[in-house]
């Protein structure tokens, strides 16, 4: 993520010194954080997935009449919280309204709900609907900022944060930061493929789809939700999972943040936790084309257990950098690498082997949890792209990375419409990463938007729901393609009336 430059920890040979730390995060896919109503807010088995076929009704049926009108009851919904009720001018309201880019610092909800429990979800949801924009919040990393919508109201699920190993399950709460979701299962030896940024929510992550450093060899951490608690637009506590509510556990998998209602709490089947090697190659300047026409080809001839991205760094001249993990021994590892540099015909200037356990691996692609300030978007590669057209783009570019991260492997095991996470055939997803501060924001995004479509006429279409932007052309058949269409089905099924509406929300 973003702003200064800085070494990240685990790194003795500061093998990702210098690089924007936001950025180098975003190598695991991480982002768009909170729970459903975000509003952005080896080998084992993965969990049974719903079939893509037409499903029977919803055990539940959705709200029979419309929401009503008016402000909310704040004094009465007030005593209905075992959680806080945040307004503006109250104590603690500036720094609870707060999402993690400070260039949403200036949207000013109307209140902000400090959620203990489903029950004050449940609560929420009964007294604010049709009333007021409803948006939850959980890691609060939402690119656009709809986690804070203005004059709406935030259902924060922060304290919601419960990580509960049970064999081979874990049962986490929605407000669950991944340092957290690392370090409770790395307690019971077990591993759940995800993000790398430290105060990312569980939430965000999983309802978009959750790509990470280990999806190549364990899947989406959403291809491991086995079931999960939904508070719906009518305010009742839904248990969705492939037998109870089978369209909305569809949705839920790679739908997105901020549709269909607010979850509460995931479980999620598990691996045993690998022994990881973590590596870097730095290359010179001038090799970026040489090196990121290798990687293409280099990363879909890789075994699963090797992840990779390749970081191309704007500027003149562009750099590059590879890094990555895998789940096997350094020797196992140097080889593959080795055919890499072989391939790119350039000698990386710097390159890092470790071995680590899967928490020392988890924090190494972690860092700071400092807020950060920076404009994204993203593209998704299918088939490889030229490589010149695409250092080109980012000739001059100062302090934007086109973070390129590796996929494949059993991610693209799944039917594309298995779940609701479309780019099961991607070669990689792109992330445009600039950071920004208010002055520079416009700017900033001019600059990407010019990049984000200059990845376009190079092959490269589709966006990460994830790194949502609202002026990614086209967004909803970018982020869902042929599952936009039962997607807005189940949005109507379970929220007909639009109570959880956004900007991006599959049904506007």
């Amino acid at each position: 993520m973003p702003g200064s430059r800085l070494s990240l920890p685990g790194s003795e040979e500061s093998d990702v010194d210098n690089v924007n730390r936001r950025a180098f995060l975003r190598i695991t896919g991480v982002s768009a954080a909170g729970a459903v109503a975000a509003a952005c807010g080896p080998g084992g088995p993965t969990t049974p997935v719903a079939s893509s076929a037409p499903t029977a009704p919803p055990t539940s049926a959705p709200p029979a009449t419309r929401p009503p009108t008016g402000p909310p009851n704040w004094d009465d919904l007030r005593t209905k919280l075992t959680g806080d009720l945040l307004r503006p001018g109250g104590e603690g309201y500036s720094t609870a309204k707060r999402a993690f880019n400070p260039l949403f610092d200036g949207d000013n909800p109307v209140a902000v709900v400090q959620a203990a429990n489903a029950q004050d979800v449940q609560a929420t949801v009964q007294a604010a609907a049709g009333r007021v924009t409803l948006a939850a919040r959980s890691g609060g990393h939402c690119y656009a900022g709809y986690s804070v919508p203005e004059s709406g109201l935030v259902v924060d699920v922060a304290g919601m944060n419960k990580v509960d190993i049970q064999g081979t399950q874990a049962v986490i709460g929605a407000g669950a930061k991944l340092k957290d979701v690392y370090a409770g299962l790395a307690r019971a030896g077990r591993a759940l493929p995800a993000g790398s940024c430290p105060t990312v929510g569980i939430a965000g992550l999983t309802l978009g789809g959750g790509i990470g450093v280990l999806s190549r060899k364990y899947g989406l951490t959403c291809d491991h939700l086995s079931s999960a608690q939904v508070v719906t637009a009518d305010g009742k506590l839904l248990t969705a999972s492939a037998s109870s509510e089978p369209d909305l556990f569809w949705g839920l998998r790679g739908g997105g943040g901020g549709n269909f209602g607010i979850v509460t709490e995931f479980t999620f089947d598990t691996d045993p936790a690998p022994n990881l090697t973590v590596f870097s190659l730095h290359f010179p300047a001038g090799s970026a084309a040489d090196v990121l026409g290798a990687w293409q080809q280099w990363i879909t001839a890789m075994p699963p257990e090797l992840w990779a991205n390749i970081v191309v760094s704007g500027g003149s001249p562009v750099q590059c950098r590879v890094g990555g993990c895998y789940v096997g021994g350094a020797s196992g590892l140097n080889t593959l690498l080795n055919n890499l540099t072989a391939n790119a015909g350039a000698r990386p200037t710097q390159r890092t082997v470790k071995s680590l356990d899967y928490l020392g691996a988890m924090n190494y692609f972690s860092g700071s949890s400092n807020r950060q300030s920076f404009v994204a978007s993203s593209r998704i590669i299918t088939s490889p792209v030229d490589p010149a057209k695409v250092v080109a783009l980012a000739d001059g570019r100062a302090g934007m990375d086109l973070l390129i991260d590796g996929l494949g492997g059993k991610v693209g095991e799944p039917a594309k419409d298995a779940t609701a996470f479309w780019h099961r055939d991607a070669l990689a997803s792109v992330q445009i990463y600039a950071p920004a501060t208010a002055k520079t924001r416009p700017a900033a995004a001019k600059s990407v938007g010019e990049v984000v479509a200059g990845l376009a006429a190079a092959g490269a279409g589709g966006g990460y729901v994830n790194y949502i932007d609202p002026a990614l052309p086209d967004w909803k058949t970018a982020y869902y393609g042929d599952n936009a269409k039962r997607l807005q089905d189940v949005a109507k099924k379970y929220d007909p009336y639009s109570v959880f509406r956004f900007g991006q929300s599959v049904v506007v």
